[in-house]
């Protein structure tokens, strides 16, 4: 009843805005926005199918914070898709599979994983009042007057570093059960965690500070597919055995990590057959995966004289995959077009390294980083080298 009310107020009002005020418009605009991600037990206004699952987000509580959560990938009235099925942007792929961001490229969206608190605006960028490692505001109603209140209290934040690998080499059969790790993409794993484990022991070699201090690894991810899983065994293994006081936990196979074609490719791919029908098959399964690994930290309660280094709060996770996935992962965090993934290389076990601050920016240590393995010992798949 809501949604065809909606409708019949917002056609009537529209045109009459258009005469008066472009503001009015995009007023309704965004209202439209909010009732399209305004959720409910069955579907979204406008019959959208409900918006994927934000989580781990905080729980938005007014119409501004739905309108400002989340990614922007909505998909279309299914009638809108049906009667658009084929329509190209500019010829180069499908309009129905591009992803929408909130904002237009390159504005950043702060509130990208639901997480944005009022230190972290972009108002509070502009001011200069952004609030990072701590929150003063709760900082202070945890050391009010109020005795029933705990004091000296304060809540710290974490930076989560998220270290992407490819899985090594593998055997490219048919089945699935025979693309097993090849003998060259075994060593590439081993010298892979070799690297991982340099890492975490940090390194004395450089002017004392808190970046180069030991870090823990805290889990590592794998997909469900047989070439990443054997990939993180492997690394866990030399991982453990540098770093024996890192207690790595090896995490249950995810499916939602299992590599496919996450997004439209440009420029075009026409040589990949099937693209299309892959692609829509697995497109919220990746934003999915996006949304579950990707946020940034809530943090935690500690003491106001609690001297321990920011650093050595933070959070190190390890997430073994597949190019595809890491590449979209990649655009994704850094608020890029997810249709440019296919314009990077990664590199059988090559590391991607994210960082995601306290206060919602996301910053790229490295894309594709292979200095851990000699040239003899690079391959893309079964290419080998970098002149193919």
């Amino acid at each position: 009843m809501f949604h065809q009310s909606f409708r019949r107020f917002s056609s009537s009002l529209i045109p009459a805005l258009r005469q008066y005020s472009v503001a009015g418009a995009a007023t309704v605009a965004a209202c439209s926005l909010g009732a399209i991600l305004w959720k409910n037990d069955e579907d979204s206004a406008f019959g959208f199918p409900q918006f994927f699952p934000l989580s781990p987000i905080v729980t938005p509580t007014t119409l501004t914070e739905r309108v400002n959560i989340g990614s922007g990938w909505i998909r279309r009235k299914e009638e809108e898709v049906k009667d658009n099925k084929d329509e190209l942007f500019y010829g180069q792929c499908l309009k129905r599979q591009m992803f929408t961001p909130v904002l237009p490229y390159p504005a950043w969206n702060y509130n990208w994983d639901g997480r944005m608190t009022p230190g972290t605006t972009l108002e509070a960028f502009r001011a200069g009042t952004q609030h990072l490692r701590t929150d003063p505001a709760e900082e202070e109603a945890e050391n009010s007057d109020d005795p029933s209140k705990p004091q000296k209290r304060r809540r710290k934040k974490k930076s989560r570093h998220i270290i992407l690998v490819r899985h090594g080499q593998y055997e490219e059969k048919q089945e699935e059960k025979d693309r097993v790790l090849t003998p060259l993409g075994r060593f590439q794993a081993r010298a892979t965690g070799r690297r991982l484990a340099q890492i975490a022991q940090g390194t004395k070699n450089f002017f004392p500070d808190n970046f180069n201090g030991p870090c823990h690894i805290k889990a590592i991810h794998v997909s469900d597919m047989i070439r990443a899983k054997e990939t993180a065994e492997l690394i866990a293994e030399q991982v453990q055995y540098y770093t024996p006081k890192n207690k790595i936990l090896l995490q249950p196979p995810d499916p939602l990590l299992n590599e496919t074609l996450p997004a439209p490719m440009v420029p075009i791919r026409p040589d990949i057959p099937g693209a299309t029908e892959e692609i829509d098959s697995n497109q919220e399964r990746v934003e999915e995966a996006f949304r579950k690994y990707f946020y940034r930290d809530d943090g935690i309660m500690t003491d106001l004289d609690d001297e321990t280094s920011n650093n050595e709060l933070d959070d190190f996770e390890v997430i073994v995959c597949h190019g595809n996935m890491i590449r979209y992962f990649l655009c994704r965090a850094l608020q890029l077009p997810p249709e440019a993934w296919l314009r990077f290389s990664t590199f059988n076990c090559s590391i991607t390294y994210l960082v995601i601050r306290p206060e919602g920016l996301v910053v790229c240590r490295s894309v594709g980083d292979i200095g851990h393995l000699n040239y003899d010992q690079t391959t893309f798949s079964g290419y080998f080298g970098l002149k193919w």
